[in-house]
């Protein structure tokens, strides 16, 4: 794509985006005009329209938007480091790590899924990146033979994966029925804590971690190039593959911290974004995180309102969009 074309195209995600945003806290059970949430943003609507919009959607709205643009760039820094299109961190356990993490926190030290403490949400952050740690770090070990090669991640993230669930389904056996019902939705995708005190844990570490990786962007496309290549460049490799892999764990754990296993997004969003623009990680990853923003707004619209009053965690929309394209990689590969 063209130097002239480009910030169009980011103008357009942009726009597109603030116009999905609109139409999301338009819709729900208690209808807002678009001419309404203007007004209610600027002070002017009623006390029920304040309540709703405040309380309710807007935090709601702004976590999607930073869940989906952290698990596309996320996706799109191990697609980079592991040379491997299939890599993400849904599908290769990483996910699943921080939400066991989340999940031990909550048994051992809060007791219930439904009453966080203001205090305590200010740990799961922390948490999540531990287990998302925690899991990289094994599937990084057990896949390392001379290398990294892109079948032998993938299976050793599945079988990460499939332990980590196992002990993820001891511990939600032993919560009362309430919780164990709240942890199977949170698990699969649901943006299940939708208030400020989430909104300021997680949302300014995503925005410091992506203006990170857009910093080191022109580094990942020199790792792109092979290791001998990258040394001959002067690039650590080694230690820059490290600085890359805590970049895309954080961006993991926070999201999960905050949205639940979605799965899938991370892989969808940096491809859209590739095809569009190229594999310069400097244009792709805006592109790929307006496209991740976009993609779980929307699905987090249509969650909430394709069957109101009763509501499909968005990780499940998210996964019946995505699956097909990931099939497709899979076979291609």
């Amino acid at each position: 794509m063209s130097n002239k074309r480009y910030p169009l195209l980011i103008s357009a995600l942009f726009l597109f985006l603030c116009v999905m945003v609109l139409v999301s806290l338009n819709m729900g059970v208690v209808k807002i005009a678009p001419l309404d949430v203007f007004r209610t943003l600027i002070g002017q609507g009623t006390e029920r329209q304040e309540l709703v919009l405040f309380n309710f959607r807007l935090p709601t709205v702004v976590l999607a938007l930073f869940v989906g643009a952290g698990l596309a760039v996320s996706g799109a820094i191990l697609q980079g480091v592991t040379q491997n299109d299939l890599a993400e961190p849904g599908i290769l356990g990483i996910n699943t790590g921080a939400g066991l993490a989340v999940i031990l926190y909550i048994f051992f030290f809060q007791q219930s899924m439904t009453s966080v403490s203001d205090l305590g949400i200010y740990f799961l952050p922390l948490f999540a990146f531990g287990g998302a740690l925690a899991a990289a770090l094994i599937i990084y070990a057990l896949a390392w033979e001379k290398g990294i090669h892109p079948i032998r991640l993938l299976l050793v993230g599945i079988g990460v994966n499939a332990g980590f669930s196992a002990v993820l389904m001891i511990f939600q056996v032993k919560m009362n029925p309430q919780d164990f019902s709240q942890a199977l939705v949170w698990l699969a995708g649901d943006l299940w804590m939708g208030n400020w005190n989430l909104v300021l844990a997680v949302v300014p570490a995503i925005v410091v971690l992506i203006g990170w990786t857009l910093y080191k962007s022109r580094t990942l496309n020199a790792m792109n190039l092979g290791d001998s290549v990258s040394m001959g460049l002067g690039v650590r490799v080694e230690k820059e593959r490290g600085v890359f892999l805590i970049l895309a764990v954080g961006l993991a754990g926070l999201s999960v911290a905050a949205g639940g296993g979605i799965a899938f997004l991370g892989l969808v969003a940096p491809h859209i974004a590739r095809r569009i623009v190229g594999p310069g990680h400097e244009r792709m990853i805006p592109v790929a995180s307006l496209i991740g923003a976009v993609l779980l707004v929307t699905a987090d619209m249509i969650g909430k309102n394709i069957i109101a009053p009763a509501e499909i965690p968005v990780g499940i929309i998210v996964s019946l969009v995505s699956t097909p394209y990931f099939v497709y990689l899979l076979m291609k590969t």
